[in-house]
């Protein structure tokens, strides 16, 4: 595919045009580039403008700070103005560039929003994404997860239902267990509608972003869903239950064992992705055709590894998915928060997984979001085999904080879905 293609693809429905709420304070930054794309060695135009209620204000003291793929940085003082004020920076290799504008008051001290955030922005551009690349993956990728596969299949598909109540009359839920390898097993919450025919539904599969917390049920009168915990452990239990595994057991649970796969707490969350689509696929309600997975953040992450997992599914969506080409930072790219690179984290990696998917893949990111980098998710994204795929970039937006207005995955899932459904 072409670089063009890959951009039309890719970066269809990038915001340029910034408002980061923050009391009546706000930003205003656009780029000279109206899609923030640039090629190597290009000058980058940032033009910022502190407003307030929408008008600009003048003699506000900006700080900004510029940080790159390259592993340059940058700082600087402007002044606001009536007209946008300016700063220019230049890659000149693939990557992105991270840029933080902050206001600051007469006191020099950062302004603040009525909730006490600074006020701030957080976006970028980034630079030939599309030429990105993710380090080679471990040389028995497929060996070791046929291993595990196999270790999955001698574990009978044993399931554990109970009654859940609904708010749709037409539905019905559970509270379901389903026995897995890796020592828990898959604990989530299951929907369909009472009067499904067999092989009349598509089904859905849901993962939760970082953190202890029970399922959440999904109710869709149009589809099987199932939402699962990572973790495989109890669900509906009062908050004391799952703070009291967020500081004991489940503490940093993703950050140890970054050098042994077979140990990884990685490995365990992966099988119980794997077998929850067992569960949905031997449902007699499944069309047999449509499989949908989706989730944010960690969520996003397994999402990827279930499409690449399991070529049975047809359409993954991962909004501003986790740790996405962890081998990237050996390339000098800018890092998230994320465990530790090794070698062996490769077999988890979703950058390798992905290569091995079918489905059509939807995804966004965030240019100002640090613990989910742009550079990691493009590279993942040019990793995907298929030209079935869409790339939504959001400037201004980091990994809690979404402008108002702007396109995101969430936002073309149901247009994509629609295109992507089969027919039974």
């Amino acid at each position: 595919m072409s670089a063009r293609s890959l951009r039309v693809l890719g970066w269809l429905g990038l915001t340029v045009g910034v408002w980061l709420g923050a009391g009546e304070l706000s930003f205003k930054v656009t780029t000279d580039k109206p899609d923030a794309l640039y090629q190597p060695g290009d000058q980058m135009v940032f033009s910022i403008q502190l407003q307030d209620d929408g008008k600009p204000v003048a003699g506000q003291e900006l700080r900004w700070w510029r940080r790159g793929d390259d592993q340059q940085e940058a700082k600087g003082t402007l002044t606001s103005q009536a007209e946008p004020v300016v700063v220019t920076t230049a890659l000149a290799a693939p990557g992105f560039v991270r840029l933080t504008v902050t206001a600051y008051d007469g006191n020099g001290q950062p302004c603040k929003d009525a909730k006490g955030r600074e006020v701030c922005f957080e976006g970028g551009a980034g630079v030939a994404p599309e030429r990105l690349q993710t380090v080679a993956e471990p040389q028995d990728f497929d060996a070791f997860w046929q291993k595990q596969k196999a270790a999955l299949a001698v574990v009978p598909l044993k399931v554990e239902m109970k009654p859940l109540a609904v708010q749709n009359p037409l539905l019905v839920g559970f509270d379901i267990k389903v026995d897995c390898a890796g020592g828990k097993p898959v604990s989530g919450y299951f929907a369909k509608p009472k009067e499904a025919r067999p092989k009349s539904l598509p089904a859905l599969a849901s993962f939760h972003g970082y953190g202890v917390g029970s399922a959440v049920l999904r109710e869709d009168p149009k589809m099987l869903t199932l939402d699962i915990n990572a973790h495989g452990i109890e669900n509906g239990q009062p908050k004391e239950f799952y703070e009291a595994l967020r500081n004991g057991e489940l503490k940093d649970y993703a950050f140890s064992n970054t050098d042994a796969p077979d140990k990884s707490y990685f490995l365990g969350m992966f099988l119980r992705v794997q077998r929850a689509l067992q569960f949905l696929e031997a449902q007699p309600e499944w069309d047999g055709v449509n499989l949908i997975v989706t989730g944010g953040s960690q969520g996003g992450l397994q999402a990827l590894v279930a499409a690449g997992l399991d070529t049975r599914v047809t359409f993954c969506m991962a909004n501003l998915p986790w740790c996405c080409d962890l081998g990237g930072i050996t390339l000098g790219r800018q890092r998230g928060w994320r465990p530790e690179y090794t070698p062996a984290m490769g077999y988890f990696d979703p950058a390798n997984h992905i290569k091995r998917t079918q489905a059509f893949v939807l995804m966004d990111a965030g240019l100002g979001d640090y613990v989910c980098p742009p550079s990691g998710i493009s590279a993942l994204f040019n990793n995907i085999p298929s030209a079935n795929k869409k790339l939504v970039t959001i400037q201004g937006g980091t990994h809690g904080y979404t402008p108002p207005g702007s396109r995101t995955a969430w936002s073309e899932y149901g247009a994509c879905l629609a295109k992507t459904l089969k027919p039974q």
